[in-house]
C-alpha cells in the first residue's frame, strides 16, 4: 500500500544532493552555434527520466574487420533487398489496395538507404527512385537514430518514414555478407501478386490491336553487327558496249541491314567523272529490272477488307497472316557472295573477284569457307615511262632550274631544314671542318701561300680564307665566298644533276679542286679530327676499325719484318715512338698505300698525350700576345662575374661556363686556343679554377715570355706534312702490333 501524495508522506530524493545544474548541450563550432553533444546527462549529472544514452563502444571486440575507414573498406559495396509494400486506393471500386514491388539498396559505406520503384508500362504513377539516398531514422520513439545494418533481414517490416516495407527476398551477395556479420538470415518469402495487375493482363490479353500490325524485329541484328562489313572487289566487263572498257567495282555488304553499297575505282587520269557511288546503299534484288509496279503493290504487309462496303462507309480490314496475292521480291544475301560469284546489279553482270580478311574471317567461321583463291581482275601496269629532264640553261642554280620541270606552277627549291637544325651552330658546337691547304702548283710565289677551307656541315658549303703573312706580296683575306662547289670533270649543261664537294671528300692528304684551283690538305684542327672519329660511320679515312683491317691486310705477309723494323726504330726499347719517327715507319711499310689523314687517325688512337708545362707556356704565350695587341684588361671583372655565377663558393666553375665568360666580354683570343687552354686547366671533372686560370692569362701581373718562331725552311717536301696538333707527340707501337699480328714476339 502507497503512501498518500501528501506534505510529509514522502520521501525527499534531493536531500543530500548538490548539484543540480543543468548539462549544457549547446555551444560555439568555428563561431557557429550548434548542438555539440547529446550524451550529456540531464539535471545535476544525472540522466532524464526515460532517457537511454547510445553505447559508445562497438559489439565487435577490438582487432577484428580492417583498420581501414568504411568509405575505403566499404567503397562500392551495396547490400539489396527485395520488397513490396501496399498502397491503399480509397478513391475506386474495382481496387481496394494495389501491391507496389520496389528494391531497398543499403550502401555500406555510409549507412544510407535509397528505395527504387520499377517503372511499369502505363502505369499512371511517378516511377523510378521512391526514397532518395540518404540515412533515414528509426520509427519513434527512436527517431533519434539511424537504420544500421543489423536492422535488415528477410521476412520481416521495416518502417521507412510511416510506410510499412514487407522484405521477402535479397541477392546472394547480401544473404553473405549478412551471415558474416553474424545475422542470422531467414528464409526468403513471396510476394503477393497484384489483383489490378492480374485484372489488367487478363484484358490486355483478349484486346486485338486496333489496326493491323506485325513486328518485324530488327533490332536485334542491328546491336549485333553494327559497323561489320563485307568487302568484295569486283569487276564489271563492259567492253560489249561503243567505248566500253573493263571497271573496277568496290561491293561493301553491310550485316546490320542486308544492304548493299557500290563504289568504283576510278583510275587516275581516266577520263571519267568522280562519283561518289556507282550504286546508293539499298537492299539489291536479284532478278532486276523487273519492270515498272503501281504504287503500294510492294508493301511488307498484306490487308484484306473482310465486309467491303457493307458497313456504311467504313470497312473491316484485317491482316492477312498467310499474305496471299503478296509480291514476293528475292533480295542478295551474306550466303549469295562468294568469291567467282556473278552477280546482277540492275541488269549489269559484276564478277566477285576478292575479299579482304574480315570477309573472310566471318565465311570461315558462319559458313565454313576455307577456299578463297582470288581471280585475277587487274590489268597489268603500264611501263613506267621514264621522266627526262631538259638539260641545265645556266640561269640560277640546278636545283630551282629543275623545280620549274617538276610541274606548271614553279615552286622553290626545299632545303633539307632537318639538316640544317640538326648541324647549325649552337652553343659551343660550332659544326665546321677547318683544314689548312696549299696550292698544287709549282709557282714561287703561289706555293707558299697557305689557305684555311671551311666547311659547313649545315649545308655543305666551302669557303676558303688566306691568312695575311707579311712581305708575301699577296693581300690576304677572302679567297672564296661561301657556297657549293662543283667536282671537276663534269659538263655545265647536262640533264644530271651535278656532284658537288661532300664532307667525305675532305681529308688530309686530299687533293680538291675549286674552281680550277687545286688544293692540297695538309692538317686540320683538333675539332675537325674530333667530329670525323666521332662520325666514324660517315668519314672512312677516321674509322680506326677500317684502317687497321687495311693495314693488316698490306701486312700480314710480312709481319716479322714490320716488328722488327719498329723494334729497330726504338733501340732503347720504350715502347713509344715520336709522331715523325712513326709516320716515317708507316709511310715505308704501306708503301703510300695509307693516306695522310689515315696514319694521323693511327697516331691519335694509340698516342700518349701528355700535358707538359712547356706546352702551357707556349698557350700562354700566345693568349697573352694577342691579349697584350688588343690591350684587353678586364680580369677583375671577369673574376667578379665568376665568383657571382659560383653559387657553392668553391672557386671552380664547368669548363663550358669559363668559356661562355670569355665570349661574352668579347676575349680576344681564337676558339680553338681559348679550348687548349682551358683543357690545360681543367680537372677530371672538367671544372675549372677559374681564379688561377685568368691569373694564368693576366699578361699585366703574370707576363710569359715570348716564343720564338718556328723557322721551317722553305722547301716542298716539308709542307708535304704538317705536325698534327700539340697532345699527340708519342706513338705507343706495341698496342698497334697486338692488334695486327697478335702478342706473341712483340720485343
Amino acid at each position: 500500500m502507497s503512501l498518500p501524495l501528501l506534505p510529509g508522506y514522502s520521501f525527499n530524493k534531493n536531500l543530500g544532493k548538490e548539484k543540480f545544474h543543468k548539462s549544457q548541450h549547446w555551444g560555439f563550432c568555428n563561431h557557429v552555434g550548434m548542438l555539440v553533444n547529446e550524451d550529456k546527462p540531464g539535471i545535476g549529472g544525472e540522466p532524464l527520466f526515460g532517457r537511454y544514452l547510445k553505447p559508445k563502444y562497438s559489439v565487435f571486440p577490438r582487432g577484428l574487420g580492417s583498420d581501414a575507414p568504411s568509405w575505403v573498406a566499404f567503397d562500392k559495396q551495396v547490400l539489396s533487398f527485395d520488397a513490396y509494400f501496399e498502397d491503399e486506393v480509397p478513391e475506386k471500386n474495382q481496387e481496394l489496395y494495389r501491391i507496389r514491388h520496389c528494391k531497398i539498396y543499403f550502401y555500406l559505406e555510409d549507412d544510407t538507404i535509397q528505395v527504387v520503384e520499377p517503372q511499369l508500362k502505363n502505369s499512371g504513377m511517378p516511377q523510378g527512385t521512391f526514397i532518395r539516398r540518404h540515412r533515414i531514422p528509426l520509427p519513434p520513439p527512436n527517431e533519434d537514430q539511424f537504420y544500421t545494418i543489423h536492422d535488415f533481414n528477410i521476412n520481416i517490416d521495416i518502417v521507412l518514414y510511416s510506410r510499412v516495407f514487407k522484405i521477402y527476398n535479397c541477392d546472394q551477395f547480401t544473404k553473405n555478407f549478412l551471415r558474416k556479420m553474424g545475422v542470422v538470415v531467414n528464409p526468403p518469402g513471396c510476394c503477393p501478386a497484384d489483383p489490378y495487375m492480374k485484372e489488367r493482363k487478363k484484358t490486355l490479353d483478349r484486346m486485338n490491336p486496333f489496326r493491323p500490325y506485325e513486328r518485324f524485329d530488327t533490332l536485334r541484328q542491328f546491336l549485333e553487327h553494327d559497323g561489320h562489313v563485307l568487302r568484295f572487289y569486283c569487276l564489271w566487263d563492259d567492253s560489249e558496249s561503243m567505248f566500253g572498257d573493263p571497271r573496277e567495282l568496290v561491293l561493301h555488304y553491310f550485316l546490320s541491314d542486308d544492304t548493299i553499297e557500290v563504289k568504283e575505282v576510278i583510275p587516275a587520269n581516266s577520263g571519267r567523272d568522280a562519283i561518289p557511288l556507282f550504286l546508293n546503299r539499298r537492299k539489291l534484288p536479284k532478278f532486276a529490272p523487273t519492270g515498272i509496279y503501281h504504287p503500294g503493290q510492294i508493301t511488307d504487309r498484306t490487308i484484306l477488307n473482310v465486309f467491303g462496303e457493307l458497313v456504311g462507309n467504313r470497312g473491316r480490314c484485317l491482316l492477312d497472316n498467310c499474305k496471299i496475292g503478296a509480291l514476293k521480291q528475292e533480295f542478295y544475301k551474306a550466303e549469295d557472295l562468294k568469291i567467282g560469284t556473278i552477280i546482277n546489279i540492275w541488269g549489269r553482270k559484276v564478277l566477285l573477284c576478292d575479299c579482304d580478311e574480315f570477309t573472310k574471317q566471318y565465311y570461315k567461321t558462319k559458313y565454313g569457307v576455307v577456299d578463297f583463291t582470288p581471280i585475277p581482275y587487274k590489268n597489268p601496269p603500264p611501263p613506267k615511262v621514264e621522266k627526262t629532264f631538259p638539260p641545265y640553261h645556266g640561269y640560277g642554280s640546278e636545283e630551282d632550274s629543275l623545280c620549274s620541270c617538276l610541274g606548271l606552277m614553279p615552286k622553290p627549291p626545299q632545303k633539307d631544314f632537318k639538316k640544317f637544325m640538326e648541324k647549325d651552330s649552337f652553343g659551343l658546337v660550332s659544326h665546321v671542318l677547318r683544314f689548312l691547304a696549299k696550292l698544287d702548283t709549282e709557282d714561287c710565289v703561289d706555293k707558299d701561300r697557305r689557305f684555311i677551307i671551311s666547311y659547313y656541315l649545315s649545308d655543305d658549303t666551302l669557303s676558303v680564307y688566306e691568312p695575311r703573312m707579311r712581305n708575301s706580296g699577296v693581300l690576304g683575306g677572302k679567297f672564296l665566298e661561301r657556297g657549293r662547289i662543283k667536282k671537276p670533270g663534269q659538263l655545265l649543261f647536262k640533264s644530271e644533276p651535278s656532284e658537288f664537294y661532300k664532307a667525305q671528300d675532305l681529308f688530309v692528304g686530299a687533293h680538291v679542286c675549286f674552281n680550277g684551283h687545286v688544293f692540297i690538305l695538309l692538317n686540320g684542327d683538333e675539332y675537325a679530327f674530333t667530329y670525323m672519329e666521332q662520325h666514324a660511320d660517315e668519314f672512312p679515312m677516321s674509322n680506326i676499325e677500317i684502317i687497321l683491317k687495311k693495314l693488316k691486310a698490306i701486312g700480314s705477309p710480312s709481319a716479322r719484318e714490320i716488328k722488327l723494323v719498329f723494334a729497330s726504330t726504338d733501340p732503347k726499347h720504350t715502347k713509344v715512338l715520336d709522331y715523325e719517327t712513326f709516320r716515317d715507319v708507316m709511310m715505308n711499310i704501306t708503301n703510300g698505300k695509307l693516306t695522310e689523314h689515315e696514319i694521323m687517325t693511327i697516331g691519335r688512337y694509340y698516342s700518349v698525350r701528355e700535358d707538359s708545362d712547356a706546352d702551357l707556356t707556349f698557350l700562354l704565350a700566345l693568349a697573352q700576345e694577342q691579349l697584350k695587341k688588343y690591350t684587353f684588361e678586364v680580369f677583375d671583372k671577369m673574376i667578379a662575374m665568376c665568383i657571382y655565377k659560383d653559387q657553392a663558393k668553391i672557386g671552380l666553375l664547368p669548363s663550358s661556363a669559363v668559356r661562355t665568360l670569355c665570349k661574352s666580354f668579347r676575349m680576344p683570343v681564337s676558339d680553338d686556343l681559348l679550348r687548349a687552354l682551358l683543357s690545360k686547366f681543367g680537372d677530371s671533372q672538367e671544372q675549372i679554377d677559374y681564379r688561377k686560370f685568368f691569373c694564368a692569362v693576366n699578361w699585366r701581373v703574370n707576363q710569359v715570355p715570348p716564343f720564338q718562331a718556328l723557322t721551317c725552311p722553305n722547301n716542298e717536301d716539308v709542307w708535304n706534312y704538317v705536325a698534327p696538333p700539340l697532345p699527340v707527340k708519342c706513338v705507343r707501337y706495341l698496342p698497334l702490333l697486338a692488334d695486327l699480328f697478335g702478342l706473341e714476339d712483340q720485343s
